[in-house]
């Protein structure tokens, strides 16, 4: 006899804050499958490039979005491929924009893919972060392409040392530069119920550490713990805050 396997269901929220900035550079966006339940895309993307430039990469990065995962079909295409035509086409779009303007926009992108059997996807480029949490422990996070992250690579920098390092906002790649992007992929065999997965980019995560940021999304509902972490967030940037963008998945158990 089949053994009848506990319900799940995905909560998920995201939070977008201007911070002490002119202008909202940043975008983000939770995007279920239109045609496969249980498919979810989630992205993060912290423009730059001056007042409209950085806001037109990021835009530049949610429409990509939205069109290559409108194409996708999960139950034939690979995740790692779309994910990656996601990042690559991106990047050319937002080269393309810089020809026809006086800015130069980039933008970083951070990006998860929950599929239909609980497996996962993660893309990223630049120092927007995705991290998997199980209840509060963090099981991974990504790796920023940026200039304190290879000091810290190269054990001459800690984390604690870093995030007040004077150049900790300098890349070394993102999308909408000469170069193509960095491309880091990687893949989560089965999301359990409880874990929770966090794209943010730097205006959030600066200010916490893995645990903090773990205990918060586990303790509330991710709408709750997205304003709570906007709000902290805020609180501690002392009124030199940058934009703020997150979202925030998370896989619970109906049982």
């Amino acid at each position: 006899m089949a053994t009848k396997q506990p319900a799940h269901r995905l909560t998920a929220s995201t939070a977008l804050h201007k911070g002490d900035r002119a202008y909202q550079q940043d975008q983000v966006v939770i995007l279920p499958h239109p045609r496969e339940p249980g498919c979810v895309l989630a992205v993060v993307a912290d423009g730059m490039g001056g007042k409209s430039g950085g806001r037109k990469a990021a835009d530049q990065v949610q429409l990509t979005a939205r069109q290559t995962y409108d194409r996708f079909v999960p139950s034939l295409d690979d995740p790692a491929e779309m994910l990656t035509r996601l990042v690559m086409e991106s990047h050319l779009m937002i080269k393309l924009t810089a020809i026809s303007s006086e800015e130069e926009p980039h933008s970083t992108v951070a990006a998860f893919l929950l599929m239909p059997d609980r497996s996962a996807h993660v893309v990223h480029a630049g120092d927007s972060r995705v991290y998997h949490f199980r209840g509060t422990e963090l099981l991974r996070r990504t790796s920023d392409h940026s200039f304190v992250q290879r000091l810290i690579d190269d054990g001459k920098l800690t984390e604690d040392e870093a995030a007040v390092h004077p150049q900790s906002n300098l890349l070394t790649g993102c999308l909408g530069t000469e170069q193509d992007p960095p491309l880091a992929l990687w893949r989560i065999d089965s999301v359990q119920p409880q874990d929770a997965l966090v794209a943010c980019s730097d205006g959030l995560w600066h200010y916490f550490s893995s645990r903090e940021l773990g205990a918060i999304v586990q303790a509330l509902p991710p709408r709750e713990a997205g304003e709570m972490l906007v709000s902290k967030a805020r609180q501690r940037a002392r009124g030199g805050g940058d934009n703020i963008s997150l979202a925030i998945v998370r896989l619970e158990s109906l049982a």
